[in-house]
Order: structure tokens, then sequence, then C-alpha cells
């Protein structure tokens, strides 16, 4: 994505998108001369938000794109996206006055993502924007390669990602800006206190793992991102039905967004100690599965009880919390695909967030809107607690009250009770997916919410300097 974006030095030539509205259209074509003015109206070109024309010069060749908006400016700033795919090859430039440079800028970027790996497409289309030079391009660049990698991860099949490949990825990111780490595997999950992320992964023929890496110098402040990396999700012994089961390869979306949010702090090179730490693994069936009634021990020292094998995902991710809370983080972030009960809540685009940090919830909600990243903060609602009840255990791992109701709040409470000594801890249950294309949102693997998060990283540590 990162190079569909150009400085105007680079291009050879290039083709304004000039912003539109009704009262400017007569304007523009005055401008842009009669043979403009007699094309638009023979096309019947009216400056719809989202709509464009095409506008021919005397020679023929392309002279301007004319771009719609609304007349107070672009209401949608990611609404440039659509022309990233829509655009004859060739280099282009925003015209002078064009709302919102920098978004624009991103949109376009974001909605020129192709996931061809597997493909033999013969579209050799090449489409540039120039960046306006206010545009900061090297950050951006990170955005870009950070949201890259989160969604060519989610996007790959489960029969080329496996819990193998998922940690070795970890391992290749850090590897490759400086950073050191291990990778837990098999059996000795067992050994190195990681009893759940065993239990759940020890069914499938592709052995579970934990991938635990670090960046950054010893004293500076701890930064720890959690995903939880379920490469695939046949639900265990309580099997998802097949239409189900058909997405469950973004089931690791927690950790690709994890790595994408990883690779951003590292490419800015922020002032931090960062952590991450992905379980990784596969929810198979067979004889060795864990079953509905099992009592697992955690590494908190809490027993759980299983309510359900398909809700494996806050196993993982409970074992890896009480592993990264135990050197007591400023900042403890988790992401995880966790439960269809947010998407029910708030849909695909939406994800919900969980944090008992007022300030830092705050935080989250100006970053969001500011970067257009949507989260919505849902609250850890405590006397919901006692749905997590058990008669045999610490805890069950799932709402067994028989009313059904608060999947992902009682979710982010289960995860609740293996924090303790992080300063500030917050959850993002998100979906990893776009179902229906929109501008800066092809359809398929998605990163969500690791854009505003970096830019509320950026702003605290960038001022500790």
């Amino acid at each position: 994505m990162r190079e569909t974006l150009i400085r105007q030095s680079d291009a050879q030539s290039s083709v304004p998108i000039v912003a539109v509205d009704a009262e400017s259209l007569e304007t523009v074509l005055t401008g842009l001369g009669e043979t403009a003015k007699v094309w638009c109206r023979a096309n019947g070109y009216s400056p719809k938000p989202s709509s464009f024309q095409l506008v021919p010069g005397l020679s023929g060749d392309l002279q301007a794109v004319l771009f719609g908006v609304d007349s107070g400016g672009n209401a949608d700033p990611f609404s440039l996206g659509s022309l990233a795919n829509a655009l004859p090859s060739g280099d282009y430039h925003l015209a002078d006055g064009f709302p919102g440079a920098a978004e624009a800028s991103l949109a376009f970027a974001l909605s020129s993502y192709k996931f061809d790996r597997y493909s033999a497409s013969s579209n050799k289309k090449v489409v540039r924007l120039c960046v306006p030079s206010e545009v900061d391009l090297d950050r951006l660049s990170a955005v870009l390669d950070g949201v890259q990698l989160a969604r060519d991860l989610i996007n790959t099949p489960a029969n080329d990602l496996g819990p193998e490949e998922l940690a070795s990825a970890v391992e290749a990111l850090f590897v490759e800006n400086g950073g050191s780490g291990q990778i837990t595997v098999g059996d000795d999950l067992l050994r190195h206190g990681f009893p759940m992320v065993h239990a759940v992964g020890r069914a499938s023929s592709r052995a579970p793992r934990i991938a635990d890496y670090s960046w950054g110098a010893e004293d500076a402040p701890r930064v720890t991102l959690v995903g939880k990396g379920v490469i695939f999700d046949t639900g265990g012994l309580n099997l998802k039905p097949g239409n189900s089961m058909t997405l469950m390869k973004k089931d690791m979306g927690g950790a690709a967004n994890v790595l994408g949010l990883a690779s951003m702090i590292m490419a800015a090179k922020l002032p931090v100690r960062l952590r991450v730490i992905v379980p990784c693994v596969e929810n198979a069936v067979s004889g060795n599965a864990f079953r509905p009634g099992d009592i697992l021990d955690s590494r908190k020292g809490l027993t759980v009880e299983i309510g359900n094998t398909d809700a494996e995902g806050r196993l993982i991710l409970a074992d890896a919390l009480a592993l990264a809370d135990e050197e007591s983080p400023e900042v403890l972030i988790d992401m995880a695909t966790l439960t269809g009960a947010a998407r029910v809540a708030l849909g695909p685009d939406l994800p919900p967030f969980y944090t008992d940090d007022e300030a830092l919830a705050e935080d989250i909600a100006v970053m969001s809107e500011a970067a257009t990243d949507p989260l919505w903060r849902l609250p850890l609602w405590k006397s919901y607690l006692k749905y997590l009840d058990s008669k045999v255990a610490d805890i069950n791992h799932i709402n067994t009250s028989g009313t059904g109701y608060a999947g992902s709040i009682t979710a982010a409470l289960f995860l609740s009770r293996f924090v303790e000594k992080a300063e500030s801890w917050v959850h993002f249950d998100i979906f990893g997916w776009t179902p229906a294309e929109k501008p800066g949102k092809p359809m398929g693997g998605e990163a969500q919410g690791i854009r505003a998060l970096f830019d509320l990283l950026s702003e605290r540590y960038t001022k500790t300097k």
C-alpha cells in the first residue's frame, strides 16, 4: 500500500484531483476550459459527494479528475479511497484546497490494498497519489505497513498459517527490528506455566505455542501487547456449524492486529519497552481435545471450569495476560476476535473496548474519532461477575446463568480476573474483518483500532523523551 503514495518530486507528471460541489462546479470548469465544460455537460456530471468525473484535455489526455464533496467539505474523510481502484494508471495529486489531505491520502492507500498471493490475476494497473508536502509520509508509511501486516496475516488461509507460522511471524518482526524473545512449544507449555494454552491447542496435529518477544530499552516505560492467536477455530467438541466456521481463519485477528501495532511502534522508534505475547493454537477436534465440564489450571492459579469449548480464546488470553501482568507494565493492551455478542451489539465496524482507566478510555475515544478508526467503550459491569460463578471451580469461563446476556462484557470480566498489577489495562473485542467493501476498507481481513492506539501511544510517550 505504501507504494501507492509518492512525493510530487517523484512523479513524471500528475493529474489534479479537484474537489467540487454544486456551487463551485461552474467556476472549476471555467478554469479547466470550454472542452471540460462541454464534456461534463455531455456526461451529465453532477457533483454529488463521492462522485467523480474524468475530464480530458484538448489532446485527449486526462486533464483532471473532479471529485464531489458536500458544501461544507468532504463529509466522509475516507471517501477519496473510492478512487484508488477506479482511476486509470497514472500519477495524481490533490489540487490546492482539497479538504482533509492527510486523511484522503491515507484512505487512498488503504483502499489500494489487494491480497492476491493466491490469484493469477494479471491486473498490472499502477495508480499513485502524490502526497502533499505537509503530510508526514514516513509516519504514514509506518502506519500502512502495520495495517498491511495485519490484513495479510488475517487473509492467509489456515493451511498456510498454523501456530508455528504465526509464532514465526512474531519472531521475524522483532528480529528485523533488533528485538529478542522466545517461543515455548507443545508440552513445554505445561512445564513453563501455560496450562490453558496447552489444553486448547493439544488436540491439533500442529503443536500449540506461545511467542514472547521484547524490543526497546530495558528502563523505558513498559507497553505490553497480547493478541489472541487462534489460527482456526472449529469450536472444539462444541463443534461450530458449517456456516459459522467459514471465516474462522480470521480468529487470529487479535494477534494480527497486535503485530500491526507493534510494527508501527518499532518503525517510529517510540521510547518504550515493547513486549508482545501471542499464544498460538488451533482449536481442533481429536481424542485428547479438552471437554465441556473440564476444570483447567491456569497460570494465575485460578481453576477454570469449561462451559463451552467454543469459547477458547479467553482461555489462552488468560494465561498470556497473567504472564504479561507479572512485570506490572505501564500499559497492557489485549486484542481478540472474542465474541459474537460484540458484533450483535455494535456490528462489524465498531469494536468495543473495556477498561477501568477513565483517562485512558477518554484518550482512546478522542484518538479513535480523530483517526477515523472507530471504537466504542462498553462497561466492565462488575455485577455481571456472578454470571461466571462455578460450583466446582474458582470461576467458569462463560456465562452459565442461563440468561445468555452480556456475552462480550462477561468475556471481558473473565479476562479481568487475570490482571492485577498492570497500571492500565484495556481489552478490545474486535471483528478483524470487513464483510462489505467500502472506502479505505477492502473486503477481507481488517486492522481495527491500531491506528488510534498508535496515535495515542505516540502522543503519550513522545512527550517523555
